[in-house]
C-alpha cells in the first residue's frame, strides 16, 4: 500500500460505476479510506437536487462498501463543508478526486498548512467515467432516466 489513509469525498445520491471506480482506487492505495458523505443540510446549501437523504445514502454507501470491499477498512463520516477530515485530520496522506474536484487541492493545502500547521496531502486524481454516449456519468442523469447506474443509455 502506499498510503496509510486517504480520504474522498461526495453526495453518493445514486450509487453508480463512477463512484465505484473513485472507491476501488482508494482502496487499491490505501490501507484505510476515510468517506466524506455529505450532509443533508450541506446537500442543501449546494443547491443539489437528491433523491435520498442521508440516512439512505448512508445505509447504500456501507452496503455497497462491505459488499465490494472486504479487505479495506473505510469509516464514513458525515461531510458539512467541502473538505471535512482532509482538512483537519493529520493522518490523512492524500485525497482521492475526480477532475471534476480535483481543483480544490490548492484550497485544501493551504488550509492544511496556515491554519492546522499540518502537512500538505497528496492528490490522486481519478478519471471520469463516461457513459455509452461520451458525456459523464451523473446521479443526475441516472435520476433523469438518461442512462443506467453503469453508464448505458436507457
Amino acid at each position: 500500500m502506499k498510503y496509510n489513509v486517504v480520504a474522498l469525498g461526495g453526495t453518493f445520491d445514486i450509487i453508480h460505476i463512477g463512484h465505484i471506480t473513485l472507491i476501488e482506487k482508494a482502496a487499491s492505495i490505501s490501507e484505510k479510506v476515510i468517506i466524506g458523505l455529505t450532509s443533508d443540510s450541506y446537500v442543501q446549501k449546494t443547491g443539489k437536487n437528491i433523491q435520498n437523504d442521508y440516512r439512505i445514502r448512508y445505509e447504500n454507501l456501507s452496503k455497497i462498501i462491505h459488499e465490494k470491499f472486504v479487505n479495506t477498512t473505510f469509516e464514513i463520516v458525515e461531510l458539512n463543508d467541502d473538505f471535512g477530515p482532509a482538512v483537519s485530520e493529520g493522518n490523512v496522506d492524500a485525497l482521492v478526486a475526480s477532475e471534476e474536484t480535483a481543483n480544490k487541492i490548492t484550497t485544501l493545502n493551504t488550509m492544511r498548512i496556515k491554519s492546522l500547521n499540518l502537512k500538505p496531502i497528496e492528490l490522486v486524481m481519478v478519471p471520469m467515467k463516461l457513459a455509452s454516449d461520451g458525456d459523464r456519468i451523473s446521479s443526475t442523469r441516472i435520476r433523469n432516466s438518461e442512462i443506467d447506474t453503469q453508464g448505458n443509455i436507457c
